[in-house]
């Protein structure tokens, strides 16, 4: 792999201050970081990392999918196993499957709508 691109392959490598609490936004009380740093370990935990992505776009559609699974479809243990926001069509659903499709083409609709500049009405 070296050999092939050489010079083209030299990367800089810097050290996150922030991850060791140095500097002084660190060390101030955020009511909220613990929670943030808890998605994000969730997060990278369901991530694949194998391949990457060839791009921006495939970053932010992996994302953007996380995220509606995150919040429509997978229990949470704090919220007694339940979803975080109940969507009374999805539980017409009786597979994941079906769940996704119809997530999918409520998120279709809402575009739809707000191109349309229309209000989104998903329940």
């Amino acid at each position: 792999f070296f050999h092939e691109f050489g010079d083209k392959f030299k990367f800089e490598i810097t050290q996150v201050i922030g991850l060791t609490n140095d500097d002084e936004v660190s060390k101030e009380f955020r009511p909220y970081k613990q929670m943030i740093e808890r998605l994000n370990r969730t997060y990278k935990a369901s991530y694949r990392k194998t391949n990457g992505f060839d791009n921006i776009d495939g970053a932010n559609y992996d994302l953007a999918l996380w995220v509606a699974y995150y919040n429509f479809l997978r229990p949470h243990k704090h919220n007694n196993y339940k979803v975080l926001n109940e969507v009374e069509m999805l539980s017409q659903a009786d597979t994941m499957l079906g769940k996704w499709q119809l997530l999918i083409f409520l998120g279709q609709q809402t575009i739809l709508n707000l191109q349309h500049g229309e209000a989104a009405n998903c329940s």
